[in-house]
């Protein structure tokens, strides 16, 4: 590969120079760093991504290589999504030969293909540390001096941007799962139809209110939740029944909202398969997978909620659970790809729920 200079530029001044193996262009967005050692296809596949220059701290990048496009249930088997979602990407070192027996291709030709930026060649560490003690921060990458302007991406409605435009049915199950797309990740999917579901998937402001189901979803997705007024709104009409709910990540701090709460912008986020969370009025800890900027303030949640997890590192809040009614949310994600499996279990208690609920 033809070696070609390009730079990352932060808004705080600081250039960083490196080398390209993706997309011969310029982008703009918010930096974020995840500290995961494996997972780059989920990982830039997953819409929660969107609007997001992402480093990755874990040094040799691109060795296992890029997975096939197969399909099961009408969803990639491999990947979070149908397209990259991320703005650029930033690593230390690439690897250019890659061996694994489900590789189709190499990261930079994916990149490549998917009109993505990306940089070799930086100390990624050190510029982890830079956000961990400054914040996140906007940033450009900048190919052959590109005139580019540095763009917020949570200024925008991100959620809009990824979630699905039309109604789409997966399964044949015996519950039927009314799924709120706000950015899901395909995993989320896959974990609901191993239970027996058959998944409506619809839009983020689409309303439901009216229509028939046995479980309510929400889930995932990128940027600010309160720029998700419609679906806050939906769900605090859902509230009023007695209907299973279950939330992750977005879902959680939309939860939240809709139940007169309110949420907060983490200084730098969670991106990471070694978050550990606590459930509450217990002894037991989780390793859980995460990838989040927001959180909920758990101090904002009324009477009729309480914590249902809690970070064992900055003890922010890491899911609700309702006091009286079936409603539950977590701010990390059970169904992992990539990352541990340890809290997949909460998808039985979902479905457990539905079928307590359907008892009654």
């Amino acid at each position: 590969m033809e070696k070609y200079p390009i730079k990352l530029i932060l808004k705080d001044g600081i250039e960083i120079k490196g080398t390209s193996f993706g997309y011969k262009g310029s982008s703009s967005g918010e930096v974020v760093f995840n500290t995961a050692m494996t997972g780059y296809p989920e990982s830039l596949t997953d819409p929660s991504y969107k609007g997001q220059i992402l480093i990755l701290t874990y040094p040799l990048i691109g060795n296992y290589g890029v997975p096939e496009n197969k399909k099961e249930n009408n969803i990639l088997s491999f990947f979070e999504s149908e397209k990259i979602h991320v703005s650029g990407l930033i690593i230390s070192d690439y690897s250019f030969e890659n061996s694994h027996w489900n590789s189709q291709k190499s990261l930079s030709e994916w990149l490549i293909e998917n009109k993505i930026p990306a940089i070799y060649g930086v100390d990624t560490r050190a510029l982890t540390k830079h956000i961990r003690k400054n914040g996140t921060i906007l940033g450009k990458i900048v190919w052959n001096e590109d005139k580019i302007n540095f763009i917020d991406p949570n200024s925008e409605n991100l959620v809009e941007q990824v979630s699905n435009k039309e109604v789409i049915e997966y399964g044949n199950g015996k519950y039927k799962i009314m799924l709120i797309d706000c950015g899901v990740k395909y995993n989320i999917i896959r974990r609901l139809l191993l239970r027996d579901t058959t998944v409506v998937r619809v839009p983020w402001n689409y309303d439901f209110t009216n229509d028939k189901y046995d479980g309510l979803f929400i889930s995932n997705g990128p940027g600010d939740p309160k720029k998700c007024e419609a679906t806050i709104s939906n769900i605090s009409k859902a509230f009023k029944k007695n209907t299973p709910i279950f939330g992750i990540c977005l879902g959680n701090q939309l939860m939240s909202l809709a139940s007169g709460g309110d949420t907060f912008k983490l200084k730098y986020g969670h991106r990471s398969h070694n978050q550990p969370v606590l459930q509450t009025n217990t002894n037991r800890c989780y390793i859980t997978s995460q990838n989040h900027g927001y959180a909920t303030d758990s101090k904002s949640l009324n009477d009729d909620w309480e914590e249902l997890f809690v970070n064992v590192n900055d003890n922010t809040n890491e899911g609700i659970i309702h006091k009286t009614k079936p409603f539950f949310s977590t701010q990390f994600h059970p169904e992992a790809s990539s990352g541990p499996t340890d809290t997949d279990f909460l998808f039985d208690k979902f479905i457990d729920l539905i079928k307590k609920n359907e008892t009654i």
